[in-house]
Order: C-alpha cells, then structure tokens, then sequence
C-alpha cells in the first residue's frame, strides 16, 4: 500500500508502468535502454479515492489527464530505470497529497468606510495632478 495521507492509501496494483527509452542526449546508452518510466493510474475508477479528492485530482491533473480520467506521469530526469520509477510515483503521491487538500473558502468582505474614503481622496488628487498638466490660459 502507498500511504498519501492518514485516510487515502493506494494499492500498487493500480498503478501500471511502462518503460520506454529517455528523450534527449546520452550517447550510444540512450538509444538501448529504456529507462524512462510513464506511470499510469486511473483517478476515475479507483476506489481508493474520495470522491472530493478525485474531482480536485481531475482538475489538478491538467493535461496529463486524458478523456476517460487516466493519469499519466513521464518520468525521465534520472539514468537508472528504478530512479525514475521512484520518481513518478514521489510525483504522483505529491500530486494526490496536494489534492486531498481541502481549500479554505472565500469569504466575501465589503471595503471599510476608511478605505473608501483613501480611495476617493487619491482619485481627486490625481485628477488635480492631470488638470494641471493641461494647457494654461497664458501658454502661447
């Protein structure tokens, strides 16, 4: 079990991995191995989510979520194939973590009196600032 937060744990079972070969340099290595890892889980069907948690992680997801809810993640950074697979699942985990985060909501507030009144004050002030700058009657 991987353990996200005290009540959201994912079983590995969940998660499939494929390894293809890293994009970008690295000699004749690069073009034999593959140790780049694209870890795949389903955040539509997966009972281990929350429902709240699940829609957050939808939105979060971005481009990386496709049409039916699965989330990919590419790892390629470092040169062993166990490296990055450590990598996508500490990306993963990080990402549901920050999803099980229930934002605070707004509450609406309305402008004291003072700041109303600040902001009156600074308007009339530019407006006599812009009115001096335009032509006087004696200029020419």
């Amino acid at each position: 079990m991987i353990q996200i937060t005290a009540q959201i744990h994912i079983d590995p079972d969940e998660l499939t991995e494929q390894f293809c070969r890293s994009p970008g340099p690295g000699g004749q290595n690069v073009n034999k191995v593959e140790t780049a890892v694209q870890l795949r889980f389903d955040v539509a069907r997966s009972p281990s989510l929350p429902e709240d948690v699940r829609q957050r992680l939808l939105r979060l997801g971005g481009r990386r979520v496709d049409t039916a809810g699965v989330l990919t993640i590419e790892a390629h950074r470092f040169r062993t194939r166990e490296r990055n697979r450590q990598d996508a699942r500490e990306r993963l985990v990080a990402l549901i973590a920050r999803a099980a985060h229930r934002p605070k909501p707004r509450v609406a507030t309305k402008p004291t009196r003072a700041s109303k009144e600040r902001r009156l004050e600074t308007k009339k002030a530019t407006a006599a600032t812009k009115r001096l700058r335009g032509r006087q009657s004696g200029d020419e």
